[in-house]
């Protein structure tokens, strides 16, 4: 019945297009074969060579696929690591992935939902590995951090231009200015977010790669207090592409303010700049690209205006500001032109308007700008001379000097954005966010990628200095024996650069001799390197270049132009002239020694080690800082290298991952040469040296308890089941290590296990299918037995048909002859019966009709004479009288019979006679009768009445002495309550003035009567009412409200004080309103409560200070509530799982928080049901108000679904058909709870709608049409969005229903047509 499957290896191999390629080992291979038989994925068959030293990668299995963190891989190589990235950015559609420490975040070049003000609050006080990978997760890691270690933090985002890092270092900071949000400093973290626009309008431009491309290195530091809230920032700035200025590669653009200035150019407050369109002007138009499609410059600058005056830079800043600006575009269109005059070459300026306007916006004699813009000073020894320039020197001191003012105004507006943010107090602490430049290696590589390599390697240094600590750390953590890890050190790429007599010590001592070419540093680096040191190498092709070995790959760099750049060359005539200038700004900038604006100074001036002599040409030694450019860079290098190793560093790697900017398009050329670039293969490197799997024993044993033994599973304690399993499975135990809360594997064990795993898997399955199909051919079998029997049955019952039917007609012939015969004799007996009563009736008949005229003559004369005596003696009216008055009802009746007999005789007699009767004797008969009844029902009547009236009288006098007894009571009840209130009131007002706050006692009185302390404090309200002492009612009402409030500002984490209180100030106002005395409070009062209103004052004023307070302590009410029971949210109702089976959980890395086996404080779905109990129960007792006590029911229960529905769609392992069986099981629980307590009426159960439909839309197949409309039905309180992240979400496990591709955008079209 069952086959055994072919195991099935996996290998990666390489591939030219794709880097690497997976192929299905078809063949065994054997040791010394040369060559591997695969079958790629398309299905070609390839005989791959390989060397038996180093055979092909192997490939992760499935339920690795798509892990959040590569370290969790079990084979840790490249294509592993790229194939995982793939799946996750191309089909998942997840950008974040963890490296060990690393955050990969790949740019998606599209704008998605996953950074709103809700994921920030998902992420807010969560462990790194709790959620999916983000950057606020790394954020939020970092602040957690320093507010634990009370330890400076530093994040580091790094990547080429377009892979994203200032959107990623912005999306930091605004998470810090969200979550450490201060009510009492609030613009402070606003002006933090205000400094990014600025930054980048003057820093940042568009590229061939990115359309918003950081041209310089930054890092912010955002200082927070003893509370952990943002006080202010300090900003430092690092190598401005200042080259961008004057020149533009094809398809480029200049820096984003020049644009906006030059759109802005009508504007009226614009005007006197004299500026003009982009087109208009060489330094904006040099790229041909002066426009970026879906980019509103005029838009932009007005966003730049607004955030320079949320700063403080108002109005006159940011005219000064312009103003150099608009004079950098004029001075960059002045007209050089070259007039031939014999025996003399001069440049000559004509009258350049734009060289007019550039003196005038920076109030400059025109004069000496136009001479010494085309002429240089030369000074010796004995004379000075004044040469004329050429045309292309002119065109460069032209351009220099445009640079070097843009610099100077880039220095300023940072220094200025540092003054805004200073912050008066002390810094306790502060995180800071480096956006800093990638490693870089273009066609091209100039000075400006020499430099950027060279702070990539230093960085590279400490980072795998860090991982190496970090490696050291989790041992020693986990008490397991430290071994020495081999890990790449780029020192030597460090000293060749920076070391004595290295590349950049030649290149400052070529820029110090007067004749200084790049030809010569170079030679001297061939003279000095080449053959001699491994990592410098000479180009075979070119004499104008050298190649550095870095640490990601092979750079070849031109020479040219070094020595200008680093020497960063600007006249020293045209600096005087500058000083001249009457624009305080400019003079400013250039000033031997200017002041300083802020205490934060972005320039960092170090003193060389080295003794520099003075040349004689001081054109060559006007510099940055005196100092050549390297070496201040070099110098701000390394006080940022101190910085970050005095803090605790994070890493955010952005990768771009297409150079076309097409939305989740992944090349997996470019990601590979990055992921080498930043350092991520290098993690993974160190990590797979030593035990790079690692899982807590909790995770290890609800994994892999399939592959225990029932006698390993009766053990109590899980982590010896674990040692003793592993032991069993893994035979070498050098494979794995034993830690205080983990199990370390190296690369490899965790693949064997999950084929162990999957083994017993298929062989349960395969047990599984023998018993079904056993089971379905015994049942079938069963069946046609039965029918084998039936068919028996007929056959052998065909032989008795013919006898049986003979049988059964004779027995028939003779019971339908019985039944026949019998029928006749009973017709026979009927028919005589009839006959003879029909003759008898007939006869009886004729013999009734002869009969009475028999019987009438012989009884008349017998009876005539006694008929005649008894007229004569009724004709009497004594008789009547006698029987009607005498006798009784019986009587009555009789003598009404014997009147009628009368009345008939007579009638037969003769009308006279019957006349005579009625009229003379009949009528006065009856009205003597009817007079003498009524007149003795009249006299019964009265002597009743009498009776009655002596009761009434009698009742009324009793009545009226217990209403006088009654009203005496009162009157001494009232008399004792007064007293009561009064003495009351003194007690609590004596009490406010000794001890200025009060609590009533919680006693059993206060307990057992809910709302006793507010009727108290009405009664006293009452006394002064009742007093009329506006001044007592006054003070008591100040005094009460005072000390609810104190009371609650005390007790404001005490939920069964806030509980208390919240009870007791609404019976209290409830009681105010209800004998205001107004109409509206009044409708359902009884008269006597209305009687008791109060009379002399109105307390609308104090009842709306009550019903503010009243809310104040709701809300406070609801914080701590949720305070309390949302730490057991996630774990009770996601993490904890109680429905019994294989699980769901997946090997976790680096990242995941580390538990113990005996964690005490792991809550389940009890630990949620028992809180909610307890602030049920609590406000019960409390007596709070039902309505109130289901509203923070409600409330409770919304948190609940939202935090869960939250972590659901952040927390890719969480979404699997198993886990939404089990969300759906502890909602019963909850609606469970619900019917209880007897709270279905509170709504409460309707909050919990989009979390049930979230779970059951993880249960559902996503495949069809079909499948994608009843999604859009059913999940009507999920929006578009969380329908398609959870579709998207869907793990690949045994228990789980995965989504077909392109599901989710069918699902998102459906559900727009159904709410169209």
């Amino acid at each position: 019945l069952c086959f055994r499957r072919l195991e099935i290896i996996l290998v990666w191999i390489p591939d030219n297009e794709e880097v690497w390629q997976s192929a299905e080992i078809t063949k065994n291979y054997k040791t010394g074969d040369c060559f591997l038989h695969v079958q790629l994925e398309d299905g070609t068959e390839l005989n791959y060579p390989v060397d038996p030293a180093a055979l092909p990668p192997l490939r992760n299995p499935d339920i690795l696929v798509g892990e959040n963190d590569l370290t969790a891989l079990s084979y840790l190589h490249e294509p592993a690591v790229l194939h995982n990235l793939k799946v996750r950015f191309v089909e998942s559609k997840l950008i974040y992935t963890y490296s060990g420490i690393i955050l990969v975040a790949i740019n998606p070049y599209k704008q998605l939902p996953i950074y709103g003000d809700a994921i920030i609050h998902a992420y807010s006080g969560q462990n790194m590995g709790d959620m999916d990978p983000h950057i606020f997760a790394v954020a939020e890691e970092a602040y957690k951090q320093m507010a634990r270690n009370n330890k400076n933090q530093s994040i580091i985002v790094s990547g080429e231009s377009g892979a994203g890092k200032t959107v990623s270092a912005r999306y930091t900071m605004r998470y810090f200015a969200t979550v450490s949000k201060s009510s009492s400093n609030a613009d402070v973290e606003d002006k933090v977010l205000a400094s990014n626009p600025i930054t980048e309008a003057v820093g940042n431009a568009k590229t061939t790669r990115n359309d918003n491309s950081s041209r310089f290195g930054k890092y912010t530091e955002i200082s927070f207090d003893q509370s952990y809230q943002i006080i202010g920032a300090n900003m430092r700035t690092y190598l401005l592409e200042k080259s961008r200025v004057v020149f533009q590669s094809e398809n480029e653009r200049n820096y984003h303010i020049f644009y906006q200035l030059c759109a802005s150019a009508m504007q009226p407050e614009f005007k006197h700049l004299k500026l003009g369109s982009a087109e208009e002007f060489n330094y904006t138009r040099m790229g041909g690209s002066t426009v970026i499609e879906g980019v509103d410059d005029r838009a932009n600058m007005v966003e730049t205006q607004k955030t320079f005056a949320l700063l403080g830079l108002k109005g006159d800043f940011q005219m000064d500001v312009f103003k150099m600006l608009a004079a950098i575009l004029h001075l960059g269109n002045v007209d050089i032109t070259l007039i031939q005059i014999p025996m003399f070459s001069f440049i000559f300026y004509l009258e350049d308007k734009h060289l007019n306007i550039f003196c005038e916006l920076l109030d400059l004699n025109c004069d000496k700008m136009a001479q010494w813009l085309c002429h240089r000073k030369i000074i010796t020894t004995s004379e000075t001379v004044i040469k004329p320039m050429t045309r292309a020197q002119a065109v460069n001191a032209r351009d220099a000097l445009a640079k070097k003012i843009y610099s100077h105004l880039f220095d300023f507006i940072v220094e200025r954005i540092n003054q805004a943010l200073q912050f008066p107090g002390k810094q306790h602490t502060f995180i800071g966010v480096l956006d800093i430049y990638g490693f870089e290696t273009f066609d091209v590589n100039s000075f400006e990628q020499f430099c950027i390599n060279y702070a990539n390697e230093k960085l590279q240094q400490q980072f795998n200095l860090h991982v190496f600590k970090l490696e050291q750390e989790e041992y020693m953590k986990e008490d397991i024996p430290w071994t020495l890890i081999d890990f790449y050190d780029n020192q030597p790429v460090i000293d060749l650069i920076e070391a004595k007599m290295g590349i950049l010590e030649l290149l400052d001592e070529e820029c110090l001799l007067p004749h200084g070419t790049d030809g010569n540093w170079l030679q001297k680096l061939y003279n000095n390197f080449v053959n001699k040191n491994a990592l410098f190498e000479k180009p075979r092709m070119s004499n104008t270049s050298f190649i550095v070995q870095h640490f990601a790959d092979k750079v070849e760099y031109k020479c040219e132009a070094f020595l200008e750049k680093n020497r960063d060359t600007v006249h020293e005539v045209l600096i005087e002239i500058l000083k001249e200038s009457k624009f305080h700004l400019c003079a400013n900038f250039f000033q031997d020694d200017p002041v300083s604006i802020s205490p934060f100074s972005s320039s960092i001036n170090i003193k060389s080690a080295r003794p520099v002599l003075k040349s004689p040409n001081k054109q060559l030694r006007m510099t940055v800082g005196s100092k050549v450019l390297h070496k201040c860079f070099r110098s701000s290098l390394s006080l940022l290298m101190v910085t970050l190793n005095a803090t605790t560093p994070h890493y955010v790697r952005c990768i771009k991952p297409n150079d076309e900017k097409l939305p989740f398009e992944f090349d997996s050329k470019r990601v590979a040469q990055q992921l080498r670039a930043c350092g991520v293969l290098e993690t993974i490197r160190i990590s797979a040296q030593s035990y790079p799997s690692r899982w807590t024993y909790i995770e290890f044993f609800s994994r892999y308890s399939i592959l225990m033994t029932q006698q390993e599973l009766s053990i109590n304690d899980k982590k010896q089941i674990c040692k003793i399993v592993l032991q069993r499975l893994i035979q070498d135990h050098n494979q794995y290590q034993f830690g205080r809360t983990k199990i370390f594997f190296r690369a490899g064990q965790v693949a064997y296990l999950e084929k162990l795993r999957s083994d017993k898997l298929r062989h349960a399955c395969i047990m599984i299918q023998k018993s079904v199909r056993g089971w379905l051919h015994r049942k079938k079998f069963l069946r046609m037995k039965q029918a084998a029997i039936i068919i028996q049955q007929y056959f052998r019952g065909q032989g008795r048909c013919h006898y049986q039917t003979w049988a059964a007609i004779i027995i028939q012939k003779y019971c339908r002859g019985y039944l026949v015969r019998r029928l006749c004799q009973l017709i026979h007996v009927a028919a005589v019966t009839i006959q003879a009563y029909t003759r008898g009736f007939l006869a009886r008949k004729k013999y009734r009709k002869v009969q009475p005229i028999k019987n009438f003559i012989s009884v008349t004369g017998s009876h005539y004479c006694s008929i005649r005596k008894m007229e004569t003696r009724a004709m009497t009216p004594t008789f009547y009288m006698s029987v009607l008055i005498s006798s009784s009802l019986f009587l009555y009746i009789l003598c009404i019979l014997y009147i009628l007999y009368i009345f008939t005789y007579c009638y037969y007699k003769n009308t006279d006679t019957q006349s005579y009767y009625i009229c003379h004797v009949l009528s006065p008969f009856f009205n003597r009768v009817l007079e003498s009844h009524f007149q003795s029902q009249k006299e019964t009547y009265e002597k009743e009445i009498e009776g009655l009236n002596f009761k009434v009288e009698h009742l009324s006098q009793d009545i009226n002495h217990l209403q006088k007894l009654f009203r005496e009571e009162n009157d001494i009840n009232d008399g004792i309550r007064l007293e009561v209130s009064r003495l009351t009131s003194e007690n609590l007002v004596r009490s406010r003035c000794r001890k200025a706050k009060y609590v009533f006692p919680r006693g059993v009185v206060v307990n057992m009567i809910p709302g006793l302390p507010a009727h108290i404090l009405f009664m006293c309200v009452r006394y002064a009412d009742y007093l009329n002492d506006a001044d007592m009612l006054k003070s008591f009402m100040n005094v009460t409200i005072d000390g609810i409030k104190q009371v609650v500002k005390e007790h404001s984490e005490d939920f069964e004080m806030l509980s208390f209180w919240l009870s007791n100030t609404h019976y209290f106002l409830n009681c105010l309103k209800q004998y205001s005395g107004e109409e509206g409070f009044m409708k359902c009062n009884t008269p006597r409560q209305n009687k008791n209103c109060l009379k002399h004052f109105d307390l609308s004023e104090y009842r709306q200070i009550l019903s503010d307070l009243a809310i104040c302590i709701y809300h406070q009410f609801i914080i701590v509530m949720e305070n309390n029971i949302q730490p057991m949210i996630v774990p009770g109702m996601l993490e904890y799982e109680s429905l019994q089976g294989i699980s769901g959980l997946k090997p976790t890395g680096f990242r995941k928080r580390s538990s113990s086996i005996d964690d005490t404080d792991t809550y389940t779905m009890t630990s949620i049901l028992q809180q909610l109990s307890y602030f049920y129960s609590t406000m019960c007792q409390n007596g709070l108000d039902p309505e109130l006590l289901k509203q923070a029911v409600k409330q409770l229960f919304f948190l609940i679904g939202a935090i869960t529905l939250n972590s659901l769609f952040l927390r890719k392992d969480m979404c699997s058909c198993r886990k939404g069986m089990q969300i759906r099981c502890n909602i019963s629980y909850l609606e469970e709870w619900l019917k209880d307590k007897n709270l279905q009426s509170s709504n409460a159960k309707e909050t919990l709608e989009p979390l049930s439909q979230a779970a059951w839309l993880l249960q559902v197949k996503k495949i069809t049409d079909d499948d994608a409309k009843e999604i859009c039905e059913h999940c009507t309180s999920l929006s578009t969005v969380q329908v398609h992240s959870s579709a998207f979400h869907i793990t690949t496990s045994a228990h789980s229903l995965p989504p077909s591709s392109g599901m989710g955008e069918e699902i998102g079209k459906k559900k727009v047509k159904l709410l169209g």
